[in-house]
């Protein structure tokens, strides 16, 4: 059973009360810094920030509704050899799930880090989040998770939660250590902590909190954000579908694509060190270029954008998380996401695979069996 203890929530400030939480882990002797989501003095935006200084945790906002990064790639860069202290990390669900599959595929570590997860309200888009955020970047965080917590939902000032958020089905991190519970909890008073192994155990029982048993309201919360989440996501599947089952259609759907490349720079689990797309494969001779031209007539021009994003889902489809930074990093706003999740869906269904759940699963292709698809091969 995980042990339960509780955070107290004093006037009713939420970010406060996690501030003086992460301030206490990181005074901890054997934890050397803390990364976490942090107000950038020079902008108004946040971003993970690497902390070993508690006097300088006063920017925390983890539930700020801005994604820019998927911070399982600095992590990855964090553990990829032996750092020298443990290192807490606060991290969203999708960020997690994304960090187990680099640690499946050995671009990172479990041994220096100590995983907190926080349940996810979600986020906007980045061009949305600046049209939402004011001047003062705490109170808009406020304005938001009140707003989400309260039960009237995150769209407001004609901004709404990202596709990717609207159709994640764990808003749960249930692959973190230690998980900070905010769903099905009187939130002006109190949140639920909860260690999940024993090495969350073992750092909670140091900080001495106090007991609390988790409310019967959570998991109903839990489940019915869950079945919302999951309606939108399978209509969004069905739409995808029908947009792109043709490769006419397809090649519309992607007729933007600059082939600027940034869905694979912000795609967390795309860890190639040399790109295919970035080498002279596809550096093409001029002549070949004319030479398509007069075969054809005309030829759209960056060519190989849609060669591409069938290479990156041959690659990526068993890995995707669904976190969405492909679209956010989008500079045309080509639904990447949408199409990515969708076929990564079949994909990993096909394979009996979950991208992210746990740590055990073996990567598809990676393993076989001896007696697989004999009806193939034909022995």
């Amino acid at each position: 059973m995980a042990i339960s203890a509780k955070i107290d929530v004093k006037d009713q400030d939420i970010l406060s009360s996690l501030k003086d939480f992460f301030r206490s882990i990181l005074q901890l002797e054997d934890v050397s810094a803390i990364l976490v989501p942090q107000h950038l003095p020079m902008k108004n935006v946040v971003m993970p920030t690497l902390v070993t200084d508690p006097e300088h945790l006063d920017g925390v906002d983890p539930l700020a509704p801005i994604f820019p990064v998927n911070t399982a790639k600095v992590v990855s860069r964090l553990t990829r050899k032996p750092a020298g202290g443990k290192v807490a990390v606060v991290l969203r669900s999708c960020e997690i799930r994304s960090f187990i599959e680099l640690v499946k595929l050995k671009q990172g570590y479990m041994d220096e880090v100590v995983i907190i997860g926080i349940d996810c309200l979600g986020a906007y888009k980045n061009t949305d989040y600046f049209k939402f955020v004011g001047e003062d970047v705490t109170e808009s965080t406020k304005k938001f998770y009140q707003s989400v917590l309260s039960g009237k939902g995150a769209a407001m000032d004609d901004v709404d939660l990202s596709s990717a958020c609207k159709a994640c089905e764990y808003p749960v991190p249930d692959g973190a250590d230690i998980i900070i519970g905010l769903f099905g909890l009187d939130t002006n008073n109190q949140l639920l902590v909860q260690a999940k192994n024993s090495k969350g155990e073992e750092l909670l029982t140091r900080l001495d909190l106090p007991d609390l048993e988790e409310p019967q309201a959570r998991p109903d919360a839990i489940e019915s954000l869950i079945t919302e989440r999951t309606d939108y996501r399978d209509k969004m599947f069905a739409e995808t579908t029908e947009a792109t089952n043709t490769l006419e259609k397809l090649t519309g759907y992607l007729a933007n694509c600059i082939n600027c490349y940034n869905c694979r720079v912000a795609c967390p689990v795309c860890y190639c060190k040399e790109c295919v797309f970035v080498t002279d494969v596809f550096n093409h001779e001029p002549s070949q270029y004319l030479k398509w031209a007069i075969r054809k007539g005309a030829i759209k021009m960056p060519t190989d954008t849609v060669f591409y994003h069938i290479t990156r889902l041959a690659h990526m489809s068993t890995a995707c998380i669904g976190c969405g930074q492909c679209s956010n990093a989008c500079p045309n706003d080509i639904p990447v996401m949408e199409l990515f999740r969708t076929i990564a869906q079949r994909t990993q269904e096909a394979f009996g695979y979950e991208a992210g759940r746990s740590i055990e699963d073996d990567p598809p292709l990676s393993v076989f069996m001896e007696d697989e698809l004999t009806d193939v091969v034909g022995i």
